[in-house]
């Protein structure tokens, strides 16, 4: 009787065992195929048909080039299809070479959403803490009272890394990293433009402190960290992130110009430190951010929540600024994007969260042709983002010499 016991709580214990290791499997199967899914369902969005293409777009941005000067390419989806997609002029006009729909645009500070849903993978996993001082992870850090949320909303009161160390970092051709810069700060001390959390101030050096604090937190570079967490996952397989550190020339064909084509821009040292900047991607790998974002691949709904939550004060009744975005927000009709302008790179991001419209302009020309969209909005049932959308402070207009801090 003994033995028959034995035996059948033997058979019972396998029986078990076999369950759960075929419900383990059947786990990671469902997991495999929704991963399956996804990239299924990525290469279908890209789908373009030309010839089926939006013709009042296409009119629109034929217009645009002709009459206001855009070089550069556009993506305009509605609901996860692209209705129109386009690449227009020139890659590098010294040589000739035509813009094609994959070619890979410096993104300047369109970067920022994608150091800012980094920060906040890192908040979801309980690796770091809205809260927390920046201090904790750099002692030597010369300001008191600076946070994370902070820097994430421009609201640090600290100085622009790029014009504090123009006249100290004397070899002009080898980049920067961003431990080169938080260590100048530490030895130089430059003063604050204003006290912590007083007002918004759009800065480069909030962004770039968030990239050495992914750095410092993930134990990763921050190139290696957004390719595994972010761009992996959201399909992008033409983006990556590019340092003036590790290049002596940067390993993409299309090249910054100035508004009349007068000269390419050469990049430099500013062009090492990132999180403020140093993506490199296309409007087809952006379009996916947009969908991973929204199908909730990258981050929880209330983190998602929190990133497109207005963080300042109004401007002008209709802009704010959450983490990493920047908002429209038209009698409830919210429009979050960003913008970018440097050495030679304009562009806009827009993602009208009520009518699920993405707009992705990359351009390689730094004119005014991006002020010019009005009918584009109007077209695809966008609230009108008006020329303000570029303003740098959220109040007062960009000039010429503002131009790097966009």
């Amino acid at each position: 009787m003994t033995c028959f016991l034995r035996h059948t709580f033997f058979l019972i214990l396998a029986f078990l065992t076999l369950q759960s290791c075929n419900s383990s499997n059947s786990k990671n199967i469902i997991s495999h195929a929704d991963a399956v899914d996804y990239k299924k369902a990525d290469s279908l969005s890209l789908i373009y048909n030309p010839k089926k293409g939006n013709k009042k777009i296409d009119e629109f941005m034929k217009n645009l080039h002709k009459k206001y000067a855009f070089n550069g390419n556009v993506l305009v989806a509605q609901k996860g299809k692209i209705v129109y997609q386009n690449a227009i002029g020139w890659a590098d006009y010294l040589h000739r070479d035509s813009l094609k729909i994959n070619s890979v645009f410096e993104l300047a500070s369109v970067t920022k959403p994608f150091t800012a849903t980094a920060i906040m993978i890192l908040v979801e996993e309980g690796k770091l803490k809205l809260s927390q001082n920046v201090k904790e992870f750099f002692p030597n850090f010369p300001y008191e009272g600076i946070t994370v949320k902070m820097l994430l909303t421009h609201r640090s009161g600290m100085m622009n890394y790029v014009y504090f160390t123009d006249n100290i970092w004397k070899d002009k051709r080898k980049g920067m990293s961003n431990t080169d810069v938080m260590n100048l700060i530490s030895e130089h001390k430059p003063v604050p433009y204003n006290k912590p959390d007083r007002k918004f101030h759009y800065n480069n050096s909030n962004y770039m402190v968030l990239g050495a604090i992914i750095e410092k937190v993930s134990g990763k570079t921050y190139a290696q960290f957004l390719k595994e967490r972010v761009f992996k996952p959201s399909g992008m397989k033409n983006t990556n992130v590019f340092s003036k550190v590790k290049y002596d020339k940067i390993p993409v064909d299309v090249v910054g110009h100035d508004r009349i084509w007068r000269r390419s821009v050469v990049q430099n040292f500013l062009d090492g430190p990132v999180g403020d900047k140093g993506v490199y991607s296309t409007v087809q790998d952006l379009f996916l951010f947009d969908r991973a974002m929204r199908q909730g691949r990258i981050l929880k709904k209330s983190s998602l929540d929190s990133m497109y939550a207005p963080h300042n004060e109004m401007e002008r009744g209709h802009f704010n600024y959450g983490y990493g975005w920047r908002m429209f927000d038209d009698r409830g009709h919210k429009v979050v994007y960003h913008t970018g302008w440097w050495h030679g790179f304009r562009h806009i991001y827009l993602r009208d969260m009520k009518n699920d419209v993405t707009i992705v302009l990359l351009s390689n020309l730094t004119n005014g042709s991006l002020l010019k969209l009005d009918e584009l909005y109007k077209m695809v049932d966008m609230p009108v983002v008006r020329k303000s959308a570029y303003y740098g402070n959220g109040g007062s207009a960009i000039t010429a010499s503002d131009s790097s801090d966009d």
